[in-house]
């Protein structure tokens, strides 16, 4: 084929590809394996014949499982001096992307006893189209064997026999350059003058996480829709485990993202749209570039990066704070069901994948210290840690202990099942009568007349107004410290307390807030 098509398609004033030159023959036949990151991720295999280095496109990669056969579509000879290219060829040139020398080494037909008897055999079966070759490189060793397929002439197929090197495992797991131990991300972001190729990145990163031994081991399916997150049971002490992950307690609102076709349905844990109420979000999750399902948590954070539930509460009218959806779990990517995939599996990928936007955060983890990372949060007066094991499945709309919660401080969900009348110069309301479920049974847990501002005594009475009925929503209506008015069962808030007596009831609740995210229905004792 020679180098004649190999120049036309560059201008090498500017790329840094090597020109076409004289060869520099050796004592043995060198082969080289390019991962390329341009229009489409693909390998290049490279085998040094006639001077130049034969090449073959490999979109999916070579394997060293014998049962795999990989499509390899013959391009263009390079110059052998394209061994030593690893870089990244500017935008605007034939094949403009990152490069990283994925393997090397030398190679030689399985028959032969020297290199000119290798390099006839060789050229025999490359005829043929039936080329047997031994590689000694750093990933890809014994013998594989290049088979023509079709009428093109192009068509070929990688296979690797069985011999003492073929294995099942994934290969292409090792992403790095055997020469400069980087990734293609890391060489396309220290490139002098692209800087500003973020979006390139991003490209880079979907890519490797579609060729990740992760997305192989997740069976296809639909996408699911409604769905209702997996939840953490209350622990009351920190622990350290080297098989279980650490994450914030986010102090915002649960939500479950579904992006398709670049469509968002943006819901909280009850099924409640959170499209127009947070709008910025659900738009930064369009710009996406694939379909998903992610689990995380819209937050509102401070100056200092702290999350603050006020803020989040009073974001559309005020607009103060910085609105942020951190996203820690991935449910579902391109056409995969990744539930039943390892917790640490699907944040890996979740990681790859997602990009640096306005609005999107990652929520990180640490492994094994939790004693060390509670107390820091707790320092910095932060809500608390979840404990998720490693391995962890993810369980839609259970109550898991593979996942567990940590406060720094101890509070509770109730129902709000009335109010009694206020005293002295008090207005609107005294305290709040609060429940929880049982099953279906609403169990009083005691009543709260602490922590409420007058904004507070206010709104509340104008929320719980229109819900005024006679009866008690409880089985037996409870003792009281004033007369009291019931309502329909049907609006949350959250209080903190100092414990629970021995008849289940709280100690000295303090109201927090409302919590308009959360249904009536699941609101339980905490730790029960």
């Amino acid at each position: 084929m020679g180098l004649k098509e190999y120049a036309s398609k560059r201008k090498f004033e500017k790329t840094p590809e090597p020109k076409p030159c004289l060869p520099h023959e050796g004592n043995q036949l060198i082969f080289v394996v390019h991962k390329h990151a341009a229009r489409a991720l693909h390998y290049d295999l490279r085998l040094e014949l006639e001077g130049v280095l034969k090449s073959w496109a490999v979109p999916r990669g070579p394997s060293l499982e014998p049962s795999v056969k990989r499509l390899a579509v013959m391009v263009e000879d390079h110059p052998l001096a394209y061994k030593d290219f690893e870089g990244v060829i500017p935008a605007g040139n034939y094949g403009a992307g990152s490069v990283i020398i994925w393997d090397r080494g030398v190679y030689r037909h399985p028959a032969a006893r020297d290199r000119n008897e290798s390099e006839q055999l060789l050229l025999a079966g490359l005829r043929k189209g039936d080329l047997k070759l031994v590689l000694e490189g750093e990933k890809l060793r014994g013998e594989f064997a290049l088979v023509k397929t079709g009428k093109d002439g192009k068509s070929w197929l990688l296979l690797k026999k069985k011999d003492r090197h073929a294995t099942s495992g994934d290969i292409l797991r090792e992403n790095r350059s055997v020469v400069s131990d980087r990734t293609l991300e890391e060489v396309f972001a220290v490139e002098p003058g692209e800087s500003s190729g973020q979006k390139k990145i991003e490209q880079i990163r979907l890519r490797e996480a579609m060729e990740g031994a992760e997305l192989k081991e997740a069976p296809l399916g639909p996408m699911p829709h409604a769905i209702r997150p997996m939840l953490a049971t209350l622990v009351r002490e920190p622990f350290d485990h080297p098989d279980w992950l650490f994450e914030m307690k986010w102090d915002g609102y649960r939500a479950v993202a579904e992006i398709r076709d670049g469509e968002v349905a943006l819901y909280s844990r009850n099924l409640l749209p959170l499209e127009q109420k947070f709008s910025s979000v659900t738009e930064a999750l369009r710009k996406l570039r694939f379909d998903a399902v992610l689990d995380g948590e819209i937050v509102v954070v401070d100056d200092r990066g702290h999350p603050d539930f006020q803020l989040l509460q009073n974001y559309r009218k005020s607009g103060g704070g910085h609105l942020l959806y951190y996203v820690f779990d991935l449910l579902y990517f391109q056409g995969h069901d990744l539930t039943g995939l390892p917790l640490l599996s699907r944040k890996e990928l979740l990681k790859k994948i997602l990009p640096s936007a306005p609005r999107i955060r990652f929520s990180d983890h640490v492994r094994q210290d939790g004693v060390l990372f509670f107390h820091v949060v707790k320092e910095k007066g932060l809500e608390g840690i979840i404990a998720k094991h490693a391995r962890s499945p993810y369980q839609m709309g259970r109550r898991s202990r593979l996942w567990l919660k940590v406060k720094t401080q101890l509070t509770q969900e109730g129902v709000i099942a009335g109010f009694t009348q206020p005293r002295g110069g008090r207005r609107h309301f005294g305290t709040l009568v609060l429940g929880v479920y049982q099953g279906d049974e609403l169990v009083y847990i005691g009543h709260s007349g602490g922590g409420f501002s007058g904004k507070d005594l206010e709104e509340i009475r104008e929320r719980l107004e229109p819900l005024i009925q006679k009866e008690c929503p409880f089985k037996v209506a409870p003792k009281t410290n004033a007369p009291a008015t019931w309502v329909r069962p049907e609006l949350v808030c959250e209080v903190a307390l100092s414990g629970w007596t021995e008849d289940a009831i709280m100690r000295q609740p303090v109201f927090l807030r409302l919590r308009e995210d959360k249904a009536a229905g699941e609101v339980v004792r905490e730790g029960a």
